[in-house]
């Protein structure tokens, strides 16, 4: 399927204004808009504008509450635990990571656990967030449960990202990436472009190895069998185990510390109800955090410089590529899906919006 290209701030103020329409606040619709637009501009097509006819559905039918009011039910000078109180994912996570950051700022280190919530979007937003104020951002999340575990055949575990970011030259280390081999997201966009999935992505409900998205979205719907695999693969040999453990830790940080819904007890009964996690380190705990950021820089520079393989021109170190990407999308466009453009030109003509205001003609024959 063909893409469209569409300028940044076009998409900006398309954006703002629907979640204006679902009910929530300009500030409010601006940070949602701005952690979905960072996942485009970072060429992580599967959870930017690719989500909205999701938060669409989910908004229409209750799950995510428009005027919930997030609620801190334990804390102490440095952790806290929010009950979001299935409100919008990316709005009380916005906030609690700017808590764990006040803490960081105030005492060396903030932790702050989330429950009772919805879809946040890319974890790396909010660990961006504490690397934007010099210190060392971490947030990992649950959610519904995709990832079948080493030796089983039911997912029991959330896709469960892990992201960090730290202060560098000549950009900031970014590594944010599902301990499943792919996310939900990742499948889906297979779905719309009709494409075969790689055979070390998912399971159907007996088991074995099944390259329909389709089929396999369908298997985690039905929550009867079937799912995404760990990092690693269906095997401990290829280092299956490792997976099903990193997405493990996120629960521990996300649902257990919280107190929360563990990821095979989400999205039942018509509620999400997903935790997160987010953590804020000081650099200045361990000495001076500019000699900190040189002695990292100088290993990211050491790593970039190492011997190259045969045929390979580049070493990137984590962060560098998304650097790039939105340069070039700032720059030449952000391309999106055509399948994702049907559905946002009508997610605004049920709000009675008209596309054409934000984008002209670009999608007048779809």
């Amino acid at each position: 399927m063909a893409d469209l290209k569409f300028s940044y701030e076009n998409l900006k103020k398309f954006c703002v204004d629907i979640f204006c329409k679902f009910g929530f606040e300009e500030k409010q619709s601006e940070i949602i808009t701005d952690v979905l637009l960072l996942s485009d501009l970072y060429g992580i097509d599967s959870h930017g504008t690719q989500r909205l006819l999701r938060y669409y559905k989910h908004l229409q039918t209750g799950l995510i509450k428009a005027d919930a009011k997030a609620e801190t039910v334990f804390e102490t000078p440095i952790s806290a635990v929010i009950d979001a109180k299935e409100g919008m994912g990316q709005l009380v996570s916005y906030d609690a990571m700017n808590l764990a950051i006040e803490k960081a700022e105030k005492s060396g280190i903030g932790m702050v656990t989330v429950k009772n919530s919805n879809h946040y979007g890319i974890a790396g937003y909010y660990a961006k967030m504490a690397c934007d104020k010099g210190l060392i951002g971490i947030s990992v999340t649950n959610t519904e449960a995709i990832m079948v575990p080493t030796f089983a055949r039911k997912a029991m575990l959330g896709s469960n990202p892990i992201a960090v970011a730290m202060p560098a030259d000549p950009y900031p280390f970014f590594f944010d990436a599902s301990t499943s081999v792919v996310t939900r997201g990742k499948l889906e966009l297979y779905k719309k472009l009709e494409k075969e999935m790689p055979d070390c992505w998912g399971l159907d409900a007996d088991g074995k190895v099944n390259t329909n998205a389709p089929h396999v979205l369908d298997c985690i719907a039905a929550h009867k069998g079937g799912g995404i695999l760990p990092l690693g693969g269906a095997y401990e040999k290829t280092g299956s185990h490792k997976g099903y453990g990193y997405g493990m830790l996120c629960e521990i940080f996300s649902s257990i510390l919280s107190q929360g819904l563990t990821s095979d007890k989400t999205y039942s009964d018509g509620k999400a109800l997903i935790c997160h996690g987010f953590i804020a380190i000081n650099p200045n705990l361990f000495g001076d955090p500019d000699a900190i950021k040189a002695h990292f820089s100088s290993f990211l520079q050491d790593l970039r410089n190492a011997p190259k393989a045969d045929g390979c021109d580049r070493i990137y170190t984590h962060g560098e590529k998304e650097i790039i990407a939105m340069e070039d999308r700032l720059a030449n466009g952000i391309a999106i899906n055509i399948n994702t453009v049907k559905e946002m030109k009508g997610c605004a003509e049920g709000f009675g919006m008209n596309f054409s205001d934000y984008f002209g003609n670009i999608a007048d024959n779809i």
